[in-house]
């Protein structure tokens, strides 16, 4: 069992859904991804706060296994996302972004991560995503996630990070406009072709699906997984990361990442997802 290196955002969510809503509750994607990640192995997290930042939420992640040497205290307030979802809850509306001590996060590995050897870089400035992975020694397996903001504006140096990235995770709407394809699987094919050996395209309500290129035939390989059924979900925030975190923590767990441990993980990584939807916040996880 190996650790698990997550970078990413922590935030505090207002959420507003069909079914409900939160006010400040907390989020963000290396919370999310820690606490699914959690369930599996140990987690080391790195991110940012503001002097604002809930005592009692500091308990909540060190009763989950998350390290939190690499949770660096900003002067100022905690990064601050408002947002939601009308009927289709696999789109959500974006009403307020206060980015705060977020704005000016500089990812800094403690000593003690450097030799992390999985790595999930959450969704933040391609560039500091590559300044993680120059201070991590030897990682044996990266995952990062991206989103359209930094696929508009940074592709170039989004581009330039999936040259040292093993697996991307994005959805299906990301994955279009990165690749600029209509057709997922003339997408999936370009994208792997920048660097990438695995992409896993999140898809919502209709599951994951996981391209790979057969080393020896060259053929494009396809995996799906459908979603698990539920009666009842209350929020989508978060799904995308909660996924990456059990995909990622169940890989850690075992120590490898061979094909068929892979689409394992896909699965695990789907009930994680799972389960997080079916409540606000961290509330179900």
């Amino acid at each position: 069992m190996a650790p698990i290196l997550v970078v990413g955002s922590v935030a505090y969510d207002s959420v507003k859904t069909p079914f409900g809503e939160v006010k400040e509750a907390l989020g963000g994607s290396a919370v999310y991804s820690s606490v699914a990640a959690s369930f599996f192995t140990q987690v080391n997290l790195v991110a940012c706060v503001g002097q604002d930042f809930d005592r009692q939420d500091v308990r909540l992640l060190e009763t989950r296994n998350v390290d939190l040497e690499g949770l660096e205290y900003i002067s100022g307030k905690t990064f601050r996302w408002k947002g939601e979802y009308g009927d289709d809850l696999n789109e959500a509306q974006t009403l307020e972004t206060q980015l705060n001590v977020f704005s000016d996060f500089r990812p800094k590995i403690p000593e003690k991560y450097k030799d992390a050897e999985y790595v999930f870089l959450g969704n933040i400035d391609p560039t500091l995503q590559r300044d993680v992975l120059k201070q991590v020694e030897k990682p044996a397996l990266v995952a990062c996630d991206t989103m359209n903001y930094w696929i508009n504006g940074h592709f170039k140096s989004l581009l330039n990070t999936l040259k040292f990235v093993n697996i991307l995770l994005i959805n299906d709407s990301e994955a279009h406009q990165l690749a600029e394809e209509a057709n997922l699987v003339k997408a999936a094919r370009k994208i792997i072709s920048w660097g990438p050996k695995i992409l896993v395209v999140k898809r919502g309500e209709y599951g994951v699906l996981m391209f790979h290129v057969d080393v020896q035939s060259g053929v494009l390989v396809a995996f799906g997984v459908p979603a698990y059924p539920l009666e009842e979900v209350l929020d989508p925030t978060g799904a995308g990361d909660s996924f990456a975190g059990g995909f990622m923590g169940y890989l850690a767990a075992l120590g490898r990442h061979d094909a068929q441990t892979i689409r394992q993980a896909v699965i695990f990584g789907s009930v994680m997802a799972s389960f997080n939807v079916e409540k606000f916040s961290l509330n179900r996880l």
